[in-house]
């Protein structure tokens, strides 16, 4: 028979799923890190650093104030358990999960094959780079532009050389081997993937398999559109089969959610055999944009009731929420959204919008002050500023004023505008 569930009830599900019923550790070590990296299966990396980098966010979330050191040691190590690459968009995998990509980069590769594709008009610069790589090792593109060959590329107004390490990247003939700063080190695949690694070989179907296996682990209950954004899978046949397959070895279940129809239909969903039923969550988080609870509109929308977009590309003037807005969770209800700025020549962590969500309760506010609290402190800034834009700015002030921190007022353009 098919499970009935309720709306709430597919909700903690979720957020069991990716970790949110364990309890914060009272100090993070590299295993709540990598048990962490268990739940999600990647993590998503962003350059946006007005409040913290997207990528350093999903930790915070889950188990509370953390060393960001922790995190550059845990991915960006030599000695890393983990590579970078478009498992979603980019993001860290395990390093032990790169074959399960050869179908992705197969797919580009084919893509780019043609006689008028950039890879063959391009071809000289391209084994150029590759022999660079070979005979010098791991290189930023920095270190190869001034002896390049002098043609330019138009692509994001990047160099040939940079477009042609990234298409290199996507192939999977070249691997991301650290960071400086946020800027990436290249290097040949073959110097950075363990040579085991490099030579298992897993089919289209057995990958895609494994890998909508493990977003419904991540994901509890999902759909089928659910299941293959999350790993960014555009072959919707082979989802399809691979959750069939699934579902007849017992893994999947099929459910029915309250709520989760299209067309005054129900939507097929399936739960995790492993997927828990907590009977509630108590705890507060803040969300980056690109938090796998939220990544995914649609289900944003259907599981949270929660319609969202960031808006960094909107013009100032048009912004509804703030530039980069973070959906605020208590409980399993996403209450409110904060836009957050860390203002490191003051020490303060300004909040320059905050707004509730429908499903949003009086008594949120007090769990909000305090995870913005543990936030700025976590960032190691001295002071919390609410400005007035926003209809949960009165009361997350004084929520924060009755902690007893030091709290302040100050004025964001936006609220000039009427």
């Amino acid at each position: 028979m098919t499970e009935t569930l309720s709306a709430a009830q597919a909700r903690r599900i979720a957020l069991a799923a990716q970790g949110f019923t364990r309890a914060r550790p009272k100090g993070v070590s590299s295993r709540h890190v990598h048990r962490a990296m268990e739940r999600l299966g990647v993590l998503q990396i962003d350059s946006v650093n007005v409040f913290a980098r997207s990528h350093y966010m999903p930790l915070f979330s889950r188990l509370g104030a953390y060393e960001p050191a922790l995190l550059d040691r845990v991915f960006l190590s030599r000695t890393t358990h983990y590579v970078e690459y478009l498992a979603h968009e980019a993001t860290f995998i395990p390093i032990e999960d790169w074959p399960l990509w050869q179908f992705r980069m197969d797919d580009f590769r084919r893509r780019w094959s043609g006689d008028e594709s950039w890879m063959s008009q391009n071809a000289r610069t391209l084994t150029w780079v590759q022999d660079e790589l070979r005979d010098r090792g791991p290189l930023r593109p920095v270190d190869l532009r001034e002896d390049a060959p002098r043609e330019r590329g138009t692509w994001w107004d990047w160099d040939d050389v940079k477009l042609a390490l990234e298409h290199l990247w996507r192939t999977g003939d070249v691997a991301i081997s650290g960071r400086k700063g946020f800027e990436r080190t290249y290097a040949l695949a073959e110097h950075v993937i363990p040579a085991d690694v490099r030579a298992r070989t897993i089919p289209r179907s057995d990958a895609i398999r494994e890998l909508v296996r493990r977003a419904a682990r991540s994901s509890g209950v999902a759909t089928q559109s659910d299941l293959a954004d999350y790993y960014r899978i555009r072959d919707r046949a082979a989802v399809s089969q691979a959750i069939a397959d699934l579902s007849d070895a017992g893994e999947l279940l099929p459910v029915r959610v309250r709520g989760w129809e299209r067309g005054g239909r129900p939507l097929p969903a399936w739960r995790h055999r492993d997927s828990v039923l907590p009977r509630a969550l108590g705890s507060a988080a803040l969300l980056t944009p690109f938090d796998p609870v939220v990544w995914f509109r649609d289900r944003a929308l259907r599981t949270f009731d929660l319609d969202y977009r960031i808006e960094i590309y909107v013009p100032a003037e048009k912004r509804r929420y703030g530039y980069y807005s973070l959906p605020v969770l208590v409980g399993d209800r996403i209450v409110a959204r904060v836009d957050l700025k860390a203002d490191r020549s003051t020490s303060t962590l300004q909040v320059q919008s905050a707004w509730w969500e429908p499903q949003a309760r009086p008594e949120d506010a007090e769990p909000i002050a305090r995870e913005l609290a543990l936030a700025a402190a976590w960032q190691r800034l001295e002071h919390v500023s609410v400005s007035g834009w926003g209809d949960a700015s009165d009361a997350i002030h004084g929520a924060l004023h009755a902690l007893g921190g030091d709290v302040r007022r100050h004025v964001h353009a936006r609220e000039t505008d009427g």
